[in-house]
């Protein structure tokens, strides 16, 4: 019988799941070719702006296929709903049975691309880090940044926003947390202190337009054709530019803007799980300036629905 998890289920399930770990083997098996991942389906709305994302595959030699709907609907904060929602349907590799319906709203989604961030920042950022920046106030922000406590002993903050009392409800959330978070007083002063930075929000033109040297950018708000936080010049002059899927940067991300422009060939880009397993060298000096584009794929999905479908199994064995 198929089994329905309730996201009060899921919440109790995660901490007990190194998802870093987990989003870090998702990248490798996909990097690896043992991943069967069609393209994205995809529907985006204008009034009121919207887009939602239809993501599925299999990981050869795995037990289950997953098909995620994840949305991300922008004004919602406005008349009090989360922006994000979606749920994950678990399927037997075997059988074609469905085996489990996440009804997580959105959460598995934002912890894997939390989770993810984290990764890249463990493989990509300098090591002696001063200042960590965060761009956007909303809930990728608040976990990007949480996430990032598990992999860097950096515990100063500058976040940036457009919008102050959105700012000031970021450091009010993540009072509990063990970084000092200040808020920057403009994005240019953000790109001149921090040399991790993390860019969240769904923007569709250029707000980092320069960089530092020595410093690393996960850009993961781009997420669509239409969007784009970083100037395509900045990925031109990058040392190293990193995507979680070449083949899906190819229609959607920073790469994809970029591509567009003319400022790079898809040759100049390399995936992060052949960084991680060492196939392809990361980072190599303090000065070198690093891109990751992060559009999420779907063995993120996979890796993240197996893990909370087989500890509540586990959990409730006899």
């Amino acid at each position: 019988m198929t089994r329905v998890i309730s996201k009060a289920e899921i919440l109790s399930t995660l901490p007990g799941i190194d998802l870093v770990e987990s989003m870090a083997a998702a990248f490798v098996a996909y990097s690896s070719g043992l991943a069967v991942v069609p393209p994205v389906g995809e529907l985006v709305f204008e009034s009121p702006p919207g887009d939602v994302h239809i993501k599925y595959g299999y990981v050869r030699g795995e037990r289950y296929y997953v098909v995620k709907v994840a949305s991300g609907f922008y004004d919602n904060p406005a008349i009090g709903l989360p922006t994000g929602n979606g749920l994950m349907l678990l399927f037997s590799q075997a059988t074609g049975v469905l085996e489990a319906v996440l009804l997580d709203e959105g959460i598995l989604t934002d912890e894997r691309t939390a989770a993810a961030g984290a990764v890249v920042a463990k493989h990509l950022a300098p090591r002696q880090l001063n200042c960590i920046g965060i761009v956007g106030t909303g809930a990728q922000a608040e976990l990007q940044l949480r996430h990032l406590a598990a992999v860097s002993p950096c515990r100063d903050v500058l976040v940036w926003g457009r919008n102050t009392a959105r700012a000031e409800g970021f450091c009010e959330r993540l009072s509990d947390s063990p970084f000092r978070i200040t808020i920057a007083s403009s994005i240019d002063a953000l790109i001149d202190e921090a040399r991790l930075i993390v860019t969240t929000t769904p923007a569709v033109s250029p707000l980092l337009d320069r960089l530092q040297p020595g410093t690393h950018v996960t850009a993961m708000g781009s997420d669509t054709a239409d969007k784009q936080e970083l100037a395509a010049s900045l990925l031109a002059a990058a040392d190293l530019v990193i995507a979680d899927s070449r083949a899906q940067s190819g229609s959607r991300g920073e790469v994809f803007r970029a591509l567009q422009a003319g400022e790079i060939t898809l040759e100049k880009v390399m995936e992060l799980g052949d960084i991680i397993s060492g196939k392809v060298a990361g980072r190599t000096s303090s000065e070198q300036v690093t891109i990751a584009d992060l559009t999420g794929v779907a063995t993120q999905d996979i890796a993240i629905a197996t893990a909370v479908y087989e500890r509540l199994s586990n959990t409730h064995q006899p």
